[in-house]
């Protein structure tokens, strides 16, 4: 293309000093379309298998699955509790509660004992599998406890930013740290999170996304919109109030069938999906 006789004239002062000007700074790298910071999550398609019966009084803030049975971990001062679940009925089999001066929060199954964590009591509990009893406790270094799981190896629990926070369960010490972003920067609110086939998948607080985060890179590869589910519970969409009983929560994974359950605070049912990833 031919450059205005102007141009032409001023052009190799303009070089001339932009080269000066790198001599003197240097060279700064900028991110593009193709790093991974900024790559675009892929969307997950869904199926729904099963539909059972939750309790709805449930303001459910953990799941597991284990041996055929759901555990879950209910929130509320006043009415927290740790609680052995009938997956076909919903029935509760068995519940410990936590007493009035703590709220309930994320929970996860690692060696036959269940781990649990308070909303902002900076205290975690640990029970036996079996009987539900109370072994121990334990203290966090977060301000508040959201959700948790593992890797078979360390507890990984968020506290309601985009970081995922790694501790040793025998000292409780945090061993790392891992920030979770996606294509517009980092992804706060995260919740109740699931490791299923080395990744993460984690609610977001106030909207019905399951996320998909690669646990090398903290990053969203993938999100499935769960709206719904909302919508056959019965659930109304979200009001943006801050523990309303509306919101998607509860993520449980079956290994051994490749079963996944969801369900959220207060909804009267709990579904089974197949997840196309």
């Amino acid at each position: 293309m031919r450059l205005p006789r102007k141009l032409n004239r001023v052009l190799p002062l303009l070089l001339l000093l932009a080269a000066c000007n790198n001599e003197q700074k240097p060279a700064q790298s900028t991110a593009t379309a193709t790093d991974n910071t900024l790559s675009v999550p892929t969307t997950i398609s869904y199926d729904i298998v099963n539909e059972y019966p939750h309790d709805a009084r449930a303001f459910t803030e953990g799941l597991e699955y284990k041996d055929g049975y759901l555990y879950e971990s209910t929130g509320q001062y006043g009415s927290s509790d740790i609680r052995k679940v009938e997956l076909k009925t919903g029935k509760v089999l068995l519940s410990k509660s936590m007493g009035p001066k703590y709220f309930g929060e994320g929970l996860t199954i690692l060696n036959g004992k269940i781990y649990q964590l308070t909303y902002r009591e900076g205290k975690g509990f640990v029970y036996d599998l079996t009987t539900l009893k109370e072994e121990r406790t334990f203290s966090f270094t977060a301000q508040e406890g959201w959700g948790m799981t593992n890797n078979g190896v360390y507890l990984i629990y968020d506290d309601g930013t985009n970081i995922f926070r790694y501790i040793d369960p025998g000292t409780f010490k945090e061993v790392k740290q891992l920030a979770v972003t996606d294509e517009h920067g980092p992804v706060n609110e995260l919740n109740e999170p699931e490791m299923i086939h080395g990744y993460i998948y984690a609610n977001q607080w106030q909207t019905d996304y399951l996320l998909k985060i690669d646990t090398s890179t903290g990053h969203v590869v993938a999100r499935a919109d769960l709206s719904n589910l909302r919508q056959r519970a019965g659930i109304p969409p979200p009001s943006g109030r801050r523990n309303g009983p509306d919101v998607l929560n509860g993520i449980a994974y079956d290994a051994a069938t490749n079963r996944i359950f969801i369900t959220g605070k207060n909804w009267p049912k709990l579904f089974e999906i197949k997840l196309d990833n």
